[in-house]
């Protein structure tokens, strides 16, 4: 029996890659969590079988135990010393029960994940999954050190395999869980004290991260500058002479001056003197360099400011060329080529590229240059295409961020720009002036990158000591301008000087103030803050500066560098950091009141935001409808805030009231034309009134409500009240044919009346155009569901004696049974852990792959 070895890669597309290159094409392919290629072949001189799968990105993700995940009763202090654990990042996908079972019988195990410290944490994740561990003489895991999918790299990289790093991957641990920790303490406490007190407040969560927040202090900084310049006017100098039959402007030696009565007496003495005369002329050969080799920073800066491309999408772009084969790795710190490099082969791979195949076919003929000594930050080479591609290959926006790749990479081996450069100046009055012009020897590259040439201006021929009448002499008027906001090329940046990120996490942090509602992006792709992320950035300078300067996350990187390297243990580093920021949550906490003097100036009390929807079973009085995010319910009298399921439309159900607190009822509906519709009380819905409703259903979540933890939200189509007219033991029917949730009568869907599950995206349209259909508390004695009586119109009855009125089980009765249809329409609600308990009766009657797609949207240390 043949020796087996697994092969697990990051992404299906490069397994793929990977089992096409070593097996030559000859393998077979099965369907499992994700696609496994086989084949025979030779590993380290012995026969063996290849196996060769993928996982999709990280198989676990970090989070806190179950007990710290509600945010009323835990305290946010007490997540600095809170366990943490790893669960899988997407169960449903099965990736770690894949892996476990593709890793039965293998002796060894190849690692292909992606050459960075991510890559190396991934790594250590697949050893855990497979179960295969070095154990006994000889090394039975190794790791595949790659920068591209080209079949040369694999087979060099397959020739020269190493083993994984631990302390990379211990680097990653610790900033994820220093991020995690340090970021949902902050943002929990900070979004319960300001949600519950402002109406305007466009925010469902007022998040805090080491990363995010200095991110944000760079865009709110260069606003403060803006909002406090005051402009100064200035005037300048202009003569101009005629020579040569040309009009020329010449430049003034001082530039401008910011005293208008001193700016005309130079001027008059100009003027009264009336000629220049050439007192120096000078003509040297300058060169404009190529550029270093392209790293991921590099890349995103132009995408953003030449492309329009956003650092995201340009990510993404660049990560799907990579997939593909077109380019190389796109995460890279080095802009310096290794010395074993293949110009020549990289080169030849294009010349005949119809665009620049030319300039191709002249570097390969005369000879290439070597690229400038970039920075080698030791991990891959620069980004780099490594076969042609066409715009009908890739699509309009990956074909340009290729196209601008390509023209870096020939740019960075062609010759340097050669040019001459003439200066001459004059003088006039005592006043020096003078004029510059230019003329390109050798374009060299910026034929290539023709952004990048030099301006052609050409002088008329002067002579040193040559004497000119002067035309005119204008004085010009200005006004000193303040700096733009922040582009986003300038962000990155200075994300990179001051060590805010890696080049793989940059364009999440800055994603993240745009989704949080911190900054908007305009035209020119520059950030502008709102009010929100000015305010809290200037809340922090109030209380604590360091929490939104660069200085302490930079730190923090150093440490993770020495954990990377092996110079330090990750535990006491780890430790030391959250040390620090727990002593500035409790000095934050005390001085709150900082920073909301600031959030009370600039957003407006519950109190004077919002509409009178409903009553309040307390008080009776109306209560306040927020329509901000997150949308809410406020009483002004009992100074209550009532959370509601988000991403939906709100309105008062007939007025009628919740038996248990009195408090007016109201109909949620989600959007599209199958979004589902349920009633629900404010107050139950906040407070579920049933003990031990959380070991029934789970932790469950409508929307996103701002509101997380036991019982949080649970609705009327949940509550097990026996005799509410509105609860799930009334209004439900039957077992959903697709999860073990219910089908419950949605209330106002006259006159498409329907069924919904009160778990899953299931629907049941049933009898259409009927006047009334309604539950009658009858069970079906065959199946047990709740039989339904259905009131038909008399002219659309479908009964054949003409009769309007029928009972019925829609399992059981042939009648309604032909009338009902199963569909699927928007999902209820976002599902945690736990499992729904079926509450309704009746048999399945066929089961299917049911149930909401959608995760519990809790924090990840990605998000901070």
């Amino acid at each position: 029996m043949a020796t087996k070895v697994l092969m697990v890669a990051e992404k299906p597309s490069i397994a793929l890659s990977i089992a096409t290159a070593v097996s030559g094409g000859r393998m077979s392919t099965r369907r499992g969590s994700t696609d496994v290629h086989e084949f025979d072949g030779q590993f380290r001189g012995h026969h063996v079988r290849y196996k060769v799968t993928s996982v999709i990105g990280h198989v676990f993700s970090l989070d806190f135990p179950s007990s710290y995940q509600n945010w009323e009763v835990t305290d946010p202090m007490d997540l600095f010393h809170a366990p943490v654990l790893k669960s899988e990042s997407n169960p449903k996908a099965h990736i770690r029960r894949h892996l476990y079972h593709e890793a039965q019988g293998c002796t060894y195990l190849v690692l292909w994940l992606d050459c960075d410290r991510e890559g190396e944490n991934i790594c250590y994740e697949v050893i855990e999954c497979t179960g295969i561990h070095e154990t006994g003489p000889g090394r039975r895991i190794y790791r595949a050190r790659f920068s591209s999918v080209t079949e040369m790299d694999i087979f060099n990289a397959m020739e020269n395999l190493v083993g994984p790093n631990k302390d990379e991957a211990l680097a990653v641990d610790a900033r994820q869980e220093i991020d995690l920790k340090v970021g949902v303490a902050f943002t929990r406490f900070q979004t319960r004290y300001f949600q519950g007190k402002y109406g305007n407040l466009d925010s469902r969560v007022i998040s805090y991260g080491p990363c995010q927040t200095p991110t944000l202090g760079f865009c709110v900084q260069r606003y403060l500058q803006i909002t406090t310049f005051k402009p100064e006017k200035f005037w300048s100098l202009s003569p101009y002479v005629i020579k040569d039959g040309y009009e020329l402007q010449l430049d003034w030696d001082r530039n401008k001056v910011f005293d208008f009565n001193v700016a005309v007496m130079f001027q008059k003495l100009v003027a009264n003197d009336g000629t220049l005369k050439v007192t120096d002329i000078s003509t040297k050969e300058e060169s404009k360099t190529r550029p270093c080799g392209l790293n991921t920073v590099n890349m995103l800066k132009v995408a953003s400011s030449a492309l329009g491309f956003g650092p995201q999408m340009a990510m993404q772009l660049a990560e799907r060329l990579y997939t593909q084969g077109f380019i190389s790795y796109p995460r890279t710190e080095s802009t310096a080529y290794p010395s074993s490099f293949d110009f020549r082969s990289a080169l030849s791979a294009h010349s005949s590229n119809p665009i620049w195949g030319n300039d191709v076919q002249i570097l390969l003929a005369d000879g290439f240059c070597k690229p400038r000594m970039g920075s080698d930050a030791g991990d891959h080479p620069p980004i780099t295409p490594m076969r042609s591609a066409t715009e009908d290959m890739l699509g309009s926006d990956a074909w340009r961020l290729y196209q601008y790749i390509c023209q870096h990479f020939i740019g960075s081996v062609s010759p340097d720009c050669k040019y001459t450069r003439t200066k001459i100046e004059f003088t006039s009055g005592g006043e020096l002036f003078y004029c510059v012009g230019q003329h390109v020897i050798s374009k060299g590259f910026t034929s290539i990158m023709p952004w990048m040439g030099v301006g052609e201006k050409n002088l008329p021929q002067f002579k040193n000591g040559e004497k000119i009448n002067i035309l005119k002499v204008d004085l010009h008027e200005g006004t000193t301008s303040p700096p733009d906001y922040l582009s986003e090329s300038e962000l990155i940046s200075l994300m990179e000087k001051n060590g805010i990120g890696t080049d793989a996490s940059i364009p999440v942090h800055i994603n993240n103030i745009c989704e949080r509602n911190y900054v908007q992006v305009n035209s020119g792709r520059r950030l502008v803050p709102t009010a929100l992320g000015t305010t809290l950035i200037r809340g922090y300078q109030c209380i604590d500066p360091d929490l939104c300067l660069p200085d302490i996350r930079s730190f923090i990187e150093q440490q993770i560098t020495l954990i990377a390297k092996g110079k330090a243990d990750h535990v006491p580093v780890v430790e030391h950091v959250l040390q620090q920021f727990m002593e500035k949550y409790s000095y934050f906490v005390k001085k709150i009141e900082n920073m909301d003097a600031l959030f009370e100036a600039q957003f407006s009390p519950l109190a004077d935001s919002g509409r009178l929807l409903s009553k309040c079973g307390k008080c009776t009085r109306y209560m306040k409808y927020i329509s901000s995010q997150p949308t809410r319910l406020y009483c002004i009298t009992c100074e209550e805030v009532y959370h509601l399921p988000q991403n939906g439309t709100i309105k008062l159900y007939k007025e009628l009231a919740c038996p248990l607190d009195g408090f007016e009822l109201l109909i949620f509906s989600m959007a599209g034309p199958d979004g589902k519709t349920f009633p629900l009380c404010p107050y139950c819905y906040n407070s579920p009134p049933f003990e031990g409703i959380d070991k029934l259903f789970g932790t469950l979540k409508l929307g996103n409500s701002g509101k997380i933890g036991k019982g949080a939200g649970m609705p009327c189509f949940l509550c097990p009240h026996p005799t509410c007219p509105h609860s799930l033991i009334t209004q439900g029917v039957c077992a959903c044919p697709e999860c073990s949730g219910t089908l419950v009568l949605d209330p106002v869907s006259a006159p498409k009346w329907r069924l919904c599950c009160n778990m899953c995206n299931c629907l049941v349209s049933l009898p259409q155009g009927a006047h009334r259909i309604s539950t009658t508390g009858k069970r079906c004695p065959e199946c047990d569901s709740t039989i339904i009586e259905v009131d038909f119109n008399k002219k659309t009855t479908v009964l054949s004696d003409g009769a309007t009125l029928h009972e019925g089980c829609i399992l059981c009765d042939e009648l309604l049974h032909s009338l009902v249809e199963v569909k699927h329409g928007s999902s209820f609600f976002r599902r945690g852990r736990g499992r729904g308990r079926n509450r309704g009766r009746g048999r399945h009657r066929g089961r299917g792959r049911g149930g909401s797609k959608h995760e519990d949207p809790k924090m990840s240390f990605r998000d901070f």
